[in-house]
This record gives C-alpha cells, structure tokens and sequence, in this order.
C-alpha cells in the first residue's frame, strides 16, 4: 500500500482555497506523465498547525496510490505537483500552500541516506494527528512497518494538543 499525506493551509494563485488545492493536486497528480492512479482518499480534515503557531488552520487527507514508480521518483513527482501550485520550501514547518508526503510504500523501510531520497516509512508519521486520524479512515488494517502498530494503536501516545476536525462537506 502506498501512502501520501496531502495538505494545505494558504490560498493559492493557481486553485484557489486549501480544500480546492489538494483537489486540485490529486487531479494533476493522476493526469500527469507518471503512471499514478489515486486508489482512495481519505474523509478531508480541518488540523491545528504542529508545532503550535499562529497560521492558519491545514486541510488535511491521506491517500491511497498505485504506481509502478519507485520511491524516489514518485517524491520527485510529489515535489513537481508541489510546484505547479507555487511550494517554495522556505521554513520548516511553515505555512504552504501545497504539502505532498510520501508517507508509506508497501512495507519498504528507507533509513537516511547520504541523498534526497525518502525515508520510509515518514519518520513523523507515528507524531501527528493529522496524519494518523485520516489514515484511521482510509485504512484500519494497515501497520507501521518498524512500529508494528495501527493508527488507532499509534494515535493513543501522541500529544493531546494536535487538533483535528473532520470538515463537514466528507
């Protein structure tokens, strides 16, 4: 099963509101000249910036593709979607306008290469809210590959400050 985190949480020039982004994005990624196909997405959530900040709420889904492109090549895709609605990678953990990550890739397990390839599985995914909660939805069953644990398991042992809204319009 592979995994990607969408997310959003500023107006871009090209779809317009968070929400119309990520649609927008899931859009080009299955049109683009990659073989991906969107297999399932997740209900959309409203998330509390983590860390804790002043920006603005995110618009947050997981997702669930299919593609024959090996990990590195489907960030680098993830990064170039990222682009077509105007990502600049400027603070971490900063407002954005488009957020991809590749969260999972089957049971694939990446460490921290000497590259700019992926770690597999994300290495904060276990961490957030708005990760674990929609992938909760989108896929009960599935297991972290080095933890061994279920959303539901991993959701247990995050911060209670990370708040996470199921938007109306699922």
């Amino acid at each position: 099963m592979i995994l990607i985190g969408i997310g959003a949480n500023l107006t871009s020039a090209t779809a317009g509101s968070p929400y119309a982004t990520c649609k927008a994005a899931l859009a080009e990624l299955a049109a683009g000249p990659s073989t991906i196909t969107i297999k399932a997405c997740s209900p959309w959530f409203r998330s509390s910036p983590v860390p804790v900040s002043d920006q603005p709420w995110f618009v947050n889904a997981v997702v669930e593709l299919a593609t024959a492109l090996d990990p590195p090549t489907l960030l680098a895709r993830l990064h170039e979607v990222e682009d077509v609605f105007g990502r600049h990678r400027s603070v971490r953990n900063g407002a954005r306008v488009l957020d991809l990550d590749l969260l999972a890739y089957d049971d694939l397990i990446l460490p921290v290469g000497p590259g700019p390839g992926p770690q597999l599985p994300h290495p904060r995914l276990h961490e957030r809210a708005f990760v674990l909660i929609p992938l909760n939805d989108l896929a009960p069953d599935w297991r972290h590959p080095i933890l061994g644990s279920t959303a539901v398991e991993m959701m247990a042992e995050i911060s209670t400050d990370q708040l996470v809204e199921r938007l109306s319009d699922n």
